[in-house]
């Protein structure tokens, strides 16, 4: 019986934390307190999906649990390491938030916590989508929280740090993980293709990282998708299709029709990205970055038709829009209308620029004669 496929996303998971990218400053921070010796007994981990939260965990379990003395560097070939990245440690428990949210198990854990590890250093819980917990189970936790026994440590994840209880996050060290930039991952991603013997393009590449927002696991299970799809070579227009994206170049002729005010071609634009099949509400989160880039070069002097107030008005128009184009029951009736919307904000003047005008012309007119 052949092995069963695993994901790129798991094979590339981070063994050590020299792997681990675009959180550099949480190593940093999580190596000096190994070196100072000043380890917490809980740290909540908050941030975006896919950013690393859960391998920062466990990798971190494993410094903590490093043969001889903690350490940042352990080495991942270990029987005590290899346990915890498998999931397979008895010291090292990992809970899923969602499915394990009652008060009777947090007080099954609380009850199970007094024990010694059997084989680690220390006996850690990883909580995963912590703020899943109930508020009796967050209350349940409270005690042993804030006072756990010498070889115990928490470890909670969450993409929703504002539904934790103030009295858990009081009580943890909060580190924040941001969102990966889009360098890094087309990085990261063309190290695991080259390892993995596909040809994919940059502009390819620069497609997935777009379409992760961020998130690197994101980024991965793209490319997995794509390398079943496409096979051992994958080009921009590839992704396009499959995700229903715009490509670049037609994504700046409609920002183009939109500065000229165009209705007409305008409406015969959107008519081709929907009779292509194309997902609107990506486009017009595309389109937001697009005016965005234009009124960070008109910052720096870079001429565009418009000023930045302008840009910043279209801008404003495509947020307000983004929630009917994803939910409304015509997305592109809804979407039309943002874009008609965003396009006369381009040629409208703000009221107090008006009144200076206009008081301005009446100061210029010659005096009446008595």
């Amino acid at each position: 019986m052949t092995e069963s496929y695993q994901v790129i996303a798991r094979r590339w998971r981070p063994k050590k934390f020299s792997e681990l990218v675009g959180q550099e400053h949480i190593v940093q921070t999580l190596k000096n307190a190994i070196d100072r010796n000043r380890i917490a007994h809980a740290y909540l981990f908050v941030g975006p999906r896919g950013t690393g939260k859960t391998s920062t965990a466990r990798l971190f379990a494993c410094a903590l649990n490093a043969e001889g003395e903690p350490s940042i560097d352990a080495s991942p070939d270990t029987d005590i390491s290899k346990s915890i990245m498998g999931g397979q440690s008895m010291d090292v428990i990992e809970i899923d938030g969602a499915s394990n949210n009652s008060v009777d198990q947090i007080r099954d854990l609380r009850d199970d916590c007094i024990y010694a590890p059997t084989q680690c250093r220390y006996k850690i819980y990883i909580i995963d989508e912590v703020h899943m917990l109930s508020n009796a189970a967050f209350n349940a936790l409270l005690k042993t929280l804030e006072e756990p026994p010498e070889h115990v440590k928490f470890f909670f994840a969450t993409t929703e740090a504002h539904k934790v209880l103030p009295t858990i996050v009081s009580r943890c060290q909060r580190f924040e993980f941001r969102p990966i930039d889009d360098e890094v991952i087309i990085k990261k991603l063309s190290q695991i293709s080259e390892a993995e013997n596909i040809k994919i393009s940059d502009d390819a590449l620069q497609s997935i990282a777009t379409l992760a927002g961020g998130g690197m696991r994101d980024a991965q299970s793209i490319l997995d998708q794509m390398i079943a799809f496409c096979g051992t070579e994958i080009k921009e227009s590839d992704i396009t299709d499959v995700y229903g994206l715009a490509p670049h170049d037609q994504l700046e002729k409609l920002v183009e029709t939109m500065e000229s005010g165009s209705e007409k071609d305008l409406l015969s634009q959107i008519d081709e990205l929907v009779n292509e099949g194309r997902d609107l509400y990506r486009i017009l989160l595309d389109l937001e970055k697009s005016f965005r880039q234009r009124m960070l070069e008109v910052l720096e002097g870079t001429k565009h038709p418009y000023d930045v107030q302008a840009y910043v008005r279209v801008i404003d128009t495509l947020k307000k829009g983004e929630d009917a184009v994803k939910r409304g029951l015509s997305d592109r009736v809804n979407f039309e209308i943002t874009l008609f919307h965003a396009m006369r904000e381009l040629k409208s003047m703000p009221i107090d620029v008006v009144i200076k005008r206009m008081t301005q012309s009446i100061s210029q007119l010659p005096e009446k004669k008595k």
